[in-house]
C-alpha cells in the first residue's frame, strides 16, 4: 500500500451516455465509494472514429480524471476498451504513473460468457468500431479457445437511444434487422452480448426479436462484480479509492442537456459541470 497519498473516487469514463448503465450497477452493487464520471459527449459518438484518435481522446479524458484525484478508471465504453485500453495501460501509465490504473469493459464481458454459453457458440451486438477492431473474439478466445464468436455492428442503435428515439416503434425495425442479421450468420448462437453500454435501453424490444432459448447478455453486473473482485484481490487500490458514497458527473457538452438524457440512465436527478478536453 503506498501511504501519504491522498483517497480519490473511482472514475468512470464514456464517450456519451452509455457507461451511465455499467456506474449505475457499480453504485448499485458498491454505493459505499465515490464515483466521478466523465461523459465527452461533445465528441461523441467513438465508433465510428478511426484506432488512433479514439486513443487520442480516451488518453486526454483519463489524464483528467487522474488530475482530478482518481487512482483508478473504468472505459465503460466499449469502442474505448477496444481501441485504446491496451496501448494506455501498456504505453502510457508507466510514465504517468505506474501506480494508477486503467480497466474496461470486454475482459469481465469475456470471462463470464464462457460460463453462460452451452452450444459454444457466442453472438456480439455492438458499434462498427469494437465489431472491426475484433476485442470480443480475441479476448473470449484467449480464455474460451473453443468458443465461436460472431458479430454483427449497430450503427443506428447509438444514435436512436441518444436522441430518445429508442422507444419509438420506429426503433423495432433497426433492431430486428440487426438481430435476424446475427441470428442468420449462426443460428447456433445461444448468447448474445450487448457490446455497447447503450444498449440496454433497448433491452425490451432486443428481447422481443430475440429467439427462444437465447441469452442476452449487458454488461453492468458482470462489469460491477468484476470491479468488486478486483478491489478484493487489490487492497492497496481499495484503500485509495474515497468512500463516502458520493457521484459527480462531468460533461463535454451542455450541462443541461447531459443532466435531462442522465436522468433516464440513473433513474434520479443528476448534478452536473461542464469541462473541456483536448486543446
Amino acid at each position: 500500500m503506498t501511504p501519504n497519498l491522498p483517497q480519490g473516487p473511482i472514475g468512470v469514463f464514456d464517450s456519451g451516455y452509455g457507461g451511465l448503465t455499467i456506474l449505475h450497477q457499480m453504485r448499485s452493487l458498491l454505493p459505499q465509494y465515490d464515483y466521478l464520471y466523465l461523459g465527452d459527449n461533445a465528441r461523441a459518438p467513438y465508433g465510428p472514429r478511426s484506432f488512433d484518435v479514439v486513443y487520442q481522446f480516451t488518453r486526454e479524458a483519463v489524464v483528467k480524471l487522474f488530475s482530478l484525484g482518481c487512482h483508478l478508471v473504468i472505459l465503460a465504453c466499449n469502442t474505448a476498451s477496444a481501441k485504446a485500453l491496451r496501448t494506455i495501460q501498456q504505453n502510457d501509465l508507466p510514465q504517468i504513473d505506474p501506480q494508477r490504473r486503467v480497466l474496461g469493459v470486454i475482459r469481465p464481458t469475456a470471462e463470464c460468457i464462457g460460463r453462460i454459453t452451452r452450444t459454444r457458440h457466442v453472438g456480439v451486438l455492438a458499434t462498427e468500431g469494437t465489431i472491426k477492431s475484433e476485442s470480443y473474439v480475441m479476448e473470449i478466445n484467449k480464455l474460451w479457445p473453443d468458443v465461436k464468436v460472431t458479430g454483427v455492428a449497430c450503427p443506428l442503435w447509438v444514435p436512436l437511444i441518444e436522441n430518445n428515439e429508442y422507444d419509438t416503434p420506429g426503433a423495432d425495425y433497426f433492431v430486428k434487422k440487426r438481430m435476424d442479421a446475427l441470428m442468420l450468420r449462426d443460428p447456433e448462437i445461444d448468447s448474445v452480448i450487448l457490446g455497447c453500454t447503450h444498449y440496454p435501453l433497448l433491452l425490451d424490444k432486443i428481447l422481443k426479436y430475440t429467439p427462444r432459448g437465447v441469452k442476452i447478455v449487458p454488461q453492468g453486473e458482470y462489469v460491477a462484480e468484476s470491479l468488486r473482485d478486483y478491489l478484493a484481490r487489490h487492497p492497496e487500490m481499495d484503500a485509495l479509492c474515497a468512500k463516502h458514497g458520493t457521484c459527480r458527473y462531468l460533461t463535454t457538452e451542455s450541462a443541461a442537456k447531459f443532466g435531462e438524457s442522465a436522468r433516464i440512465f440513473m433513474h434520479e436527478p443528476v448534478e452536473v459541470e461542464t469541462i473541456t478536453l483536448g486543446l
